[in-house]
């Protein structure tokens, strides 16, 4: 899967690298799915949620350059597989997830694989963690029509925010917040799972 699907495609980083081998993909992944795990494609995890491809989840760890000792927020739990890997390069990770179901399913299969300190909440990832805040990284797995608000708000100035956004196919874009503002820049264009629990907060919805 590294050599294959990671490596041949541009990721260099080697401690990225080193993470995607030692994390055990198929303990994310269901039953019946597991011998694709390694895949070079995302895969359903229930209730309209994937896990996403090696190479995404390879490049969204990369642009997030963490060093070790990053507190980092993850919005989108979903498999809990992002969040382990995070958790392997020494982040301490903050990670939501909205549908209950899959919040327990990862809360099992990261202890399993020996991830038990990630931190796991239930709920609407679009308010982030305020109690927590602020966050040195913030990544989202789902799409967003455009960043929450609370979460620029909750990355620390210097901080990093790497997040698939849009409609349809979206664009993965790099945010770093400065002393000055924000720097944004757009990646390449994906494909995720819209980010639920925002859908009502169109302009002029009821809140």
């Amino acid at each position: 899967m590294v050599a294959e699907q990671i490596v041949a495609r541009g990721i260099r980083q080697p401690t990225v690298l080193e993470a995607l081998r030692a994390v055990p993909r198929h303990l994310f992944v269901p039953e019946d799915a597991r011998n694709a795990a390694y895949a070079d494609h995302p895969l359903p995890i229930g209730h309209g949620q994937t896990i996403s491809q090696p190479y995404i989840v390879a490049l969204m760890t990369e642009l997030l350059e963490l060093s070790g000792g990053e507190k980092v927020l993850e919005i989108g739990t979903g498999s809990g597989y992002q969040a382990a890997v995070l958790a392997h390069l020494g982040a301490a990770v903050y990670s939501i997830e909205i549908v209950a179901p899959l919040a327990q399913q990862a809360r099992r299969d990261l202890e399993r694989a020996g991830y038990a300190g990630v931190h796991l909440r239930t709920g609407d990832g679009y308010r982030g963690w305020l109690e927590e805040a602020p966050f040195d990284r913030v990544i989202l797995t789902a799409a967003p029509r455009e960043i929450p608000e609370p979460l620029i708000d909750q990355l620390a100035v210097g901080g990093i925010l790497v997040a698939p956004v849009g409609e349809g196919v979206q664009d993965l874009v790099v945010v770093r917040k400065t002393e000055h503002g924000l720097e944004r820049r757009t990646v390449e264009a994906v494909r995720f799972v819209p980010m639920t629990g925002e859908a009502e907060r169109r302009p002029g919805a009821p809140r």
